[in-house]
């Protein structure tokens, strides 16, 4: 029987941001009492970042004049799903190597062309509080040489449970490796432990922004 798995965090003024400040609002512009009843409307406005929660990046985001978010194809946003679970070395100076894939080859097989890999680091059970989520950026990342390696196997994006692929302590690698390839990132991502290692098809269901260099997704995966 198939299942649905939900890889999205809620969007609130309590999210993790990437300077720590406040990344998303909503207010209510029309509430029920404004209203004459029986047609009665709650109407509300959202301010927000495009690179906020659990997001993506498209090639754009550090690639001039490479495609946007609205020149996605479906193909490039859905495939086959691989976990590499890494949380139990993983802490806020691990450096997911490529030594990480080469094991998780070894277990399931080499990935596949026009997979989606999902680095599990655990770092996602801190996202209820923002301040050790961010963790002035100290968090597990991904070596420039994986994501290298990665691509090499043809897949069609990578995305990591914590606020990035890179730290930015060392500039951001990863980000030109992976969207200089013409691939997408996602960060944030939720319940990646509720992922098998392989087998499952992942979605990631951002809005159509015209000349979007990010934007929120929707991610979801079938098991």
């Amino acid at each position: 029987m198939q299942k649905l798995i939900d890889l999205t965090h809620s969007l609130s003024p309590e999210v993790p941001t990437w300077d720590g400040s406040p990344g998303f609002g909503i207010e209510i512009n029309t509430d029920y009492a404004d209203c004459t009843p029986p047609d009665i409307f709650r109407t509300q406005k959202i301010n927000m970042g495009a690179g906020i929660g659990t997001h993506m990046d498209a090639p754009a985001h550090v690639v001039p004049g490479a495609r946007t978010i609205d020149a996605l194809g479906l193909d490039d946003l859905t495939g086959d799903c691989a976990v590499i679970n890494v949380s139990a070395e993983a802490g806020e100076d691990y450096v997911i190597s490529p030594a990480a894939v080469e094991k998780f080859e070894r277990e399931h097989g080499q990935i596949r062309p026009h997979t989606f890999v999902i680095f599990y680091t655990g770092w996602s059970r801190r996202w209820a509080e923002r301040e050790k989520y961010n963790n002035n950026h100290k968090f597990p990342a991904v070596a420039a040489e994986t994501a290298e390696l990665l691509i090499k196997r043809g897949i069609i994006g990578l995305g990591t449970d914590t606020l990035s692929a890179d730290t930015g302590a060392g500039g951001f690698p990863v980000h030109r490796a992976v969207l200089g390839a013409d691939k997408i990132l996602v960060e944030n991502i939720a319940n990646a432990d509720h992922l098998p290692p392989t087998g499952a098809k992942v979605f990631i269901l951002p809005p159509k922004i015209a000349g979007g260099t990010e934007a929120p997704v929707r991610m979801i995966a079938i098991v």
